[in-house]
């Protein structure tokens, strides 16, 4: 569609727009609506025919065909790899004689990572943004659109285009300044400071842990974490979203922003954690591993990735999706935002009560879980 000027479309890839035309809107701020991510995702077939991820990507150009806006987005033919549950909304709109799927995912894929979703050279661009979205919707008989892990500064825009809210929780590890990790420990209460100590120790104990990033990533290290992996992807989904190639280009692509982090019993890898490195924040994305040590997990997800951002002056540490663990361990509650568009008006009125009692017990689960941190208490 058209508007003043302006042309509202879908196209058939990010991959179809010059990486600079595309991060110009993105920005360097979060590497999971870049250019080099998305694309990774399309070329290795993670994201494509076959895998119920379809590449939509919603932009507006103008005249000259200049890219002015943009939103990844995908035709979904399920809800997997999304970390925001509907399947209880697909039930209900299935037993109601509905159809949900196909549905549009406006998100990075596999990535429950806070960030923009709405790619803007000027923000008076976002309500042509969303009604575009809601057009493609309609024309192409989707149930609904739903934008998630949405950063909390764009959650107005979608509000004020009549989007339905929604919240869950996850745990962050925020940087209040410390020079070190021993620094951060002195914030903790004795008794956890001590655990945490006991844990890293134990978990290294016998071991060598090794980071590795930008040209030093080689295929033998992609090789050694596609097995960590695809054990733990078989576990957890079924089967692992990502293709061995997506590594590979993601290496290849956005190595300077990737820390790959190793542990090793002498010379044989046993364990890896996979991070993505912002502009203030540290992402951690996949672990995995061969054999089973006690503590060794949270060395390499939580405490290692700590180090990192002490150590690059990052301001927070985001773990990825659910974990009450990562509580004991220094990681706070924080509140997680998504925004629904629901096409029918009977269905949308159902999901929007379900969806404000909904934030009431997140709400009142973030107060009690930040009364459990291990920080001490009154100073």
């Amino acid at each position: 569609m058209s508007d003043q000027g302006l042309t509202v479309r879908i196209a058939p890839s990010v991959g179809s727009f010059d990486r600079a035309e595309w991060n110009a809107l993105g920005g360097n701020d979060n590497p999971f609506v870049s250019h080099e991510f998305l694309t990774a995702m399309e070329d290795s077939g993670s994201v494509g025919p076959g895998t119920g991820w379809e590449p939509a990507p919603i932009v507006i150009t103008d005249d000259a065909g200049k890219l002015l806006a943009a939103m990844p987005s995908y035709a979904k033919g399920h809800s997997q790899g999304e970390y925001v549950f509907d399947h209880a909304w697909a039930d209900a709109w299935h037993r109601a004689g509905g159809r949900y799927y196909p549905k549009l995912q406006i998100a990075a894929p596999f990535t429950p990572a806070t960030g923009p979703r709405l790619l803007l050279s000027d923000p008076a661009l976002a309500p042509h943004l969303l009604k575009g979205a809601e057009a493609v919707c309609l024309q192409n008989t989707m149930s609904s659109a739903h934008a998630t892990f949405v950063e909390p500064a764009q959650l107005p825009l979608f509000e004020e285009a009549g989007w339905l809210p929604r919240a869950d929780i996850q745990f962050h590890w925020f940087n209040r300044d410390y020079a070190s990790f021993d620094d951060f420990l002195a914030a903790l209460s004795s008794r956890k400071r001590k655990d945490l100590r006991k844990e890293r120790s134990s978990a290294v104990e016998g071991l060598t842990i090794q980071h590795f990033t930008g040209a030093d990533i080689t295929e033998a290290h992609w090789d050694a974490f596609w097995v960590f992996y695809q054990d733990t992807g078989a576990r957890k989904w079924g089967q692992p979203y990502l293709t061995r190639e997506a590594f590979s280009l993601l290496g290849e692509r956005m190595g300077e922003r990737i820390i790959l982090i190793l542990a090793y019993d002498g010379t044989q890898p046993i364990a890896g954690a996979l991070n993505f490195a912002g502009r203030d924040a540290l992402y951690g994305r996949y672990w995995g591993c061969t054999r089973e040590v006690r503590f060794l997990h949270f060395e390499l997800c939580y405490y290692q990735a700590i180090d990192i951002a002490i150590a690059r002056g990052l301001s927070r540490v985001e773990a990825g999706a659910q974990g009450g663990h990562k509580l004991a361990r220094g990681y706070e509650p924080v509140q997680t935002l998504s925004a629904h568009w629901i096409a029918d008006p009977g269905f949308r009125s159902a999901v929007a009560d379900f969806l404000k009692r909904e934030r009431a017990g997140v709400a009142s689960d973030q107060l009690y879980l930040g009364s459990r941190t291990p920080f001490r208490k009154g100073d």
